[in-house]
């Protein structure tokens, strides 16, 4: 039996994230895997080298728009296997799932789509959620054994958002996004962080407006989800919200594989 260190990190371009100290904050820390989101970077412009130089072998899967969404795994580790892709066109276009097989396990980053720009997006995210499920679902008859590392846009519980009183109706902590949370926990994932942290106070992104992050008035929408087939077998999980390289922190867990 070994131990699996994983991180997951929307980074909000990764290029400004390493201007911001990413890769010094990286340097002594050992993660063995690294679900990043919003890499914001066309394969073309990306320079795997310094993050070769820690160890990683990078595998990307950028947006086919410029400067938008995308996501990446960084692995220490060779995988048997990776998976770009959900296979929905409309999703794939926008870089927003990566999977890499390693033995039996499989770590997935995605990015889920954000509804804060209008009604049109709103019902992207929505049907993104649908398109989910049902993948991830499919994925287990072959696959039991999983991490789902992002951003899922989304505060599950009122623990979740510093203020849910104010944003009962506001995209990330609507009803029907959250009842979404609750049926993917509860058709057979854990929420990693949650399950080992039950503190309130404790969140994942802040608004770059009012000092919200000086203050800590955030929402936890970056996750950890594992199988139910992986329960026992996380033995930790945290946040670094001294980590300032984005207006996210990362998002850690150690699991027995």
């Amino acid at each position: 039996m070994s131990e699996l260190n994983v991180l997951t990190y929307n980074v909000n371009g990764v290029r400004a994230a390493i201007k911001n100290g990413f890769l010094q904050w990286l340097s002594d820390k050992d993660f063995d895997v690294i679900c990043l989101q919003e890499i914001k970077v066309a394969l073309e412009d990306f320079d795997p080298k310094p993050f070769e130089a820690l160890g990683y072998t990078c595998y990307l899967f950028p947006a086919q728009k410029k400067g938008y969404s995308g996501v990446a795994i960084f692995s220490k580790i060779k995988p048997d296997n990776v998976v770009r892709g959900m296979g929905v066109a409309e999703y794939d276009a926008e870089g927003r799932n990566i999977r890499i097989d390693i033995g039996d396990l499989s770590i997935l980053s995605a990015y889920f789509p954000s509804g804060t720009t209008g009604d049109e997006r709103q019902s992207v995210k929505m049907s993104y959620l649908d398109a989910m499920y049902d993948y991830l679902h499919e994925l287990k008859k072959t696959r039991p054994n999983y991490l789902v590392c992002g951003d899922f846009n989304i505060c599950h519980t009122e623990i979740d958002i510093h203020n849910p009183l104010q944003n009962k109706d506001t995209s990330g902590f609507k009803p029907e996004e959250r009842a979404w949370m609750t049926k993917f926990f509860d058709s057979g994932f854990i929420d990693t962080f949650r399950t080992l942290n039950p503190q309130p106070n404790q969140y994942s992104w802040w608004s770059y407006r009012a000092n919200a992050r000086q203050n800590n008035k955030g929402w936890r929408i970056d996750y950890i989800a594992a199988s139910k087939s992986l329960d026992g077998k996380v033995k930790s999980s945290l946040m670094y919200p001294d980590a300032v390289h984005s207006d996210h922190c990362p998002v850690f867990c150690k699991v027995e594989i």
